[in-house]
């Protein structure tokens, strides 16, 4: 999966263990859910960490939703699942990685 490079500025909050917000393991660092977004830290730096491309999760027959077990994350103008570091969301007939 391609990670884009998107920095996000005039982001003067600096994140972490008692910043307030979620953190979450996403494959080889941590996102912080903040409004709406998810950010990491980069180079001294906080970009948003979105997918470049869409990707499919193959062989995922869990079905999320309230009460699945799983941390619900909104995300932009949906709701992301954490799930084995990784966030799902539901695209069409499947789940996408995040």
């Amino acid at each position: 999966m391609t990670v884009l490079h998107q920095e996000h500025s005039a982001h003067a909050h600096t994140h972490g263990p008692a910043c307030g917000h979620r953190a979450m393991v996403h494959h080889d660092h941590l996102d912080y859910v903040h409004d709406g977004h998810l950010h990491r830290e980069h180079s001294g730096h906080w970009d948003e960490c979105e997918p470049g491309e869409h990707v499919a999760h193959s062989g995922h027959a869990h079905v999320h939703g309230d009460g699945c077990g799983h941390p619900a994350v909104a995300h932009g103008d949906h709701v992301d699942y954490v799930h084995d570091g990784h966030r799902h969301a539901a695209h069409e007939d499947h789940w996408d990685d995040h």
